[in-house]
């Protein structure tokens, strides 16, 4: 059962706005709505907050919501176990982090039986006192010598237990472990050598050996392949601190009198407190959050990449010769008509004998002046730019004017067998769905890429050592956003595009297909009610989102429905049809709109509608350019430095951007060369799809490494 806190003010405080839009989100997100909506057609209530704001205050929120569960469940259980005082309970209440509220929980949850626990079970906590208390007129070995009987054999056993008592009391005090936490986020030092079974030569985490940096100044990308070495048993991994400055903290927080005569047994519980106890905890609190912090960057950098791929160049609605290159099979070529159909497929063999390439000329030649393609999609893995090449050849021979593009191959074989690729194209085998999807690719990268899981196009960094969960919730949320930033067309969109979009899951984008398919397409927006299973709140949450090329012209824009009597007025009020102010910016631009502000309706609504108004439904994709690379190279052994090229960003990550020059292996622009000034974020300079003029600066053909540099 959640707790009945109003945790609004600490998601306030925690996201840096204002409590009220806070609330609001809150409430809506309570009631169903979800991002996309709540960020496009409920700016008044939110005060125009965005999807990253929106989804902030939500995981703040659960964040919130799971530490008023845990401080309740603690504050339970200890006063279960009659130890709750009211001190105790006002320092459980105050705790507001998880962090300090699991170091108050320490002493009192149940764990493994302790060094400390055994020597309490044997009588030696009055000891323990006596050592804490550093009485001054005592005599130690006198006082521990009472206790040497049963277990305690001996003095120094009976010492030993009570240093361990106090060893664990220290361990336990959360006012110290939070100075010494500070200390290692600030101090401490990460170091890495080869495991000592591990090849030097041949190990590719070899420039790893003897590595040392300052853990708050490893960069995320660093972190995530020391990380990845540990993990694979190439590299150790340790943490170095001032163990004396460590040392000193615990002995000011015990405050150590040189006169005691049991000083030097509180000493000892000082160092074994640090070294047995506090030590390894610290370290992996320390690993674990450099591991978090490391990963949100990294998800940070996939969905940057995710999104600018996802909103690359559609060509458009135009028939695509698909070509899925092949050097010992064949490239599958697939000829796809304007709206994604299938319409003929053939298997090329370019790099065999004559005969077999006179054979691929003629099956290309006759694919092309059957369908009339716009353009043609090659993918670009193994045998590409021979296919390219083959492909420009021919072009050549024949003039053709069609353009020859390198379409990324990424996740297009997890989409060729999948489940989703059988449904769509039952009667080919997965190589031929693999030519379909590149072809569709091209024609609308959003549409196709929504079919595959994000984490297997393979646009990030490290993205296979960040935790699955967190990164399938960050890229969903990219997914989600690009989708709705794009619109989607209700009379072509396919199931899994459709089940993106606001208010519509699986089992309703299928019930909308199937009404489309029986009902010979879908009409106007309205005709949505008739889906079975499609209720108002879906309705209401989808409608805008959605595209309908029919009668009615607000239906082809982002305007919602429940704003066209507004716009219908608007209309009236300016003397004109609605299809003669939809679509006429200049009409759209003598909307006096301060007449119509109102309890429903304010300023940020009231100009999206007539920015819409003025260009319905537009696409805010660029427009399409294809890349041209240089014909006469084709693999790594065909560059020297110096040389200056054409290239297409394929990857961006917080190191530098890698980029495809046309030789089927990537170069990389380290973060240095990417501008001539400084660069912090790589991802401020390019993007993926962003086509770059570079110089080689070296090439190493053992290793497949290109270094690249922008400043040419």
């Amino acid at each position: 059962m959640r707790p009945a806190v109003d945790v609004a003010p600490a998601v306030a405080a925690s996201t840096k706005l204002p409590e009220g839009r806070v609330r609001a989100v809150l409430d809506l997100l309570a009631n169903g709505a979800t991002v996309p909506f709540i960020a496009r057609y409920r700016k008044e209530a939110t005060g125009s907050l965005d999807e990253v704001e929106i989804r902030s205050v939500a995981h703040h929120h659960q964040t919130a919501i799971e530490l008023e569960e845990r401080r309740t469940t603690i504050i339970a259980t200890i006063e279960k176990q009659g130890q709750l005082t009211p001190e105790l309970k006002q320092s459980l209440l105050g705790a507001s982090s998880k962090t300090l509220l699991e170091d108050l929980y320490t002493p009192y949850k149940k764990r493994r039986k302790t060094r400390a626990d055994r020597a309490r079970e044997l009588g030696l906590a009055p000891l323990a006192e006596r050592i804490s208390s550093q009485a001054l007129d005592s005599h130690p070995e006198q006082e521990a010598s009472s206790f040497v009987k049963d277990e305690v054999s001996d003095i120094d056993q009976a010492f030993q237990g009570a240093v361990d008592i106090v060893a664990e009391r220290i361990a336990d005090t959360p006012q110290l472990k939070a100075k010494l936490r500070r200390l290692y986020v600030m101090e401490a030092i990460l170091h890495a050598k080869l495991a000592r079974d591990v090849d030097a030569e041949t190990s590719k985490f070899k420039d790893w050996d003897n590595f040392a940096q300052p853990a708050r100044e490893i960069p995320s990308h660093r972190y995530l392949a020391l990380d990845r070495g540990e993990r694979e048993k190439q590299l150790r991994i340790k943490t170095e601190i001032d163990t004396e400055k460590a040392l000193q903290i615990i002995r000011t927080e015990v405050r150590i009198q040189a006169l005691s005569p049991f000083g030097k047994w509180l000493e000892k519980a000082v160092v074994e407190a640090f070294q047995r106890l506090l030590a390894p905890s610290l370290e992996r609190e320390l690993r674990t959050e450099l591991k978090i912090r490391a990963d949100e960057r990294a998800v940070e950098i996939f969905s940057a990449n995710l999104a600018n791929l996802l909103l690359t160049a559609p060509l458009g609605a135009k028939a695509v010769l698909g070509v899925d290159p092949g050097l010992r099979t064949g490239a599958k070529c697939a000829m796809v008509s304007a709206t994604g159909a299938l319409v003929e497929h053939g298997t090329a063999f370019i790099v065999r004998g004559p005969k077999e390439q006179a054979q691929a000329r003629t099956l290309i030649q006759r694919m092309v002046n059957a369908h009339h393609p716009e353009a043609i999609a090659v993918g670009n893995g193994t045998g590409s730019r021979e296919t390219e090449s083959f492909l420009r050849e021919l072009s050549t021979d024949l003039q053709w004017d069609i353009p020859i593009v390198s379409v990324s191959e990424a996740g297009a074989s997890v989409y060729s067998a999948s489940d989703l690729a059988r449904a769509e194209l039952p009667d080919v085998d997965l190589t031929v769905r693999g030519a379909v999807s590149i072809a569709r690719r091209l024609q609308d990268p959003l549409a196709e890429l929504v079919k595959i899981d994000p984490a297997a196009i393979g646009v990030g960094q490290y993205q296979h050592d960040v935790r699955p969960t967190r990164l399938a919730e960050a890229l969903s949320a990219v997914v989600e956003d690009c989708v709705h930033k794009v619109g989607v067309d209700l009379g072509t969109a396919s199931p899994p595009l459709l089940s993106r979009v606001s208010g519509i899951g699986p089992q309703l984008a299928q019930a909308i297909v199937r009404y489309r398919i029986d009902h010979g397409g879908i009409g106007t927006r309205k005709e949505l009610t008739m889906v079975k299973g499609l209720g108002k709140k879906a309705y209401e949450l989808s409608a805008g989102f959605l595209r309908v090329q029919g009668k009615y012209p607000l239906d082809r824009s982002a305007v919602h429905p429940e704003r066209y009597p507004l716009v219908e007025q608007m209309a009236k009020d300016l003397g004109l049809k609605l299809e003669e102010l939809v679509g006429q910016p200049a009409q759209a631009q003598r909307i006096n709109i301060e007449q119509y502000i109102s309890n429903d309706v304010g300023l940020p609504t009231l100009q999206d509608i007539c920015s819409e108004l003025g260009r319905p439904g537009r696409d805010p994709r660029d427009s399409f350019e294809a890349p041209a690379f240089r014909e006469d190279l084709h693999t790594i052994e065909d560059l020297s430095e110096g040389m200056e090229l054409t290239g297409v960003v394929t990857n961006v990550t917080s190191f530098g951007a890698f980029v495809d020059i046309g030789v089927h292996q990537d170069g990389l622009v380290h973060i240095s060369e990417l501008s001539h000034q400084w660069v912090a974020d790589p991802n401020e300079f390019v993007t993926i799809g962003q086509t770059l003029k570079v110089k080689i600066l070296s090439v190493d053909i053992p290793r497949k490494r290109i270094g690249l540099s922008c400043k040419v």
